[in-house]
């Protein structure tokens, strides 16, 4: 019989609740390496001026990036915003119409009825 326990008691193989750890790990290290490269980029051994021209490139970049974003949202939205005023418009017309076919058999019904007796 082989049993996985170790002398001091502890199951090695046991990892329990505690095995959803790998998530915190992967974000740990995404974070460390983005930290990890803008250190480094401001101690690299480029002159000031450079190291700030890359930087605010970068930031340009960012800024245009979100500000497209921001343009295509916009943007969707109005079209959104537009095909459903047709379709408020074309469904208020149809609601129309089948009040005035109903009111129509109301009356024909209504006077049918009164010209039977």
């Amino acid at each position: 019989m082989t049993d996985m326990n170790m002398s001091d008691g502890q199951d090695r193989f046991d990892h329990g609740s505690n095995g959803g750890g790998g998530g915190s790990f992967v974000i740990g290290l995404l974070a460390g390496t983005v930290l990890g490269a803008g250190i480094g980029l401001l101690f690299a051994p480029k002159a000031g001026a450079e190291t700030r021209s890359q930087l605010s490139e970068q930031a340009n970049q960012l800024a245009n990036t979100a500000a497209e974003g921001r343009r295509r949202a916009t943007e969707t939205a109005s079209n959104l915003a537009n095909k459903g005023r047709e379709m408020y418009g074309r469904a208020r017309e149809a609601v129309s119409r089948g009040a005035d076919e109903a009111q129509r058999y109301a009356h024909d019904a209504a006077a049918g009825v009164g010209s039977t007796e």
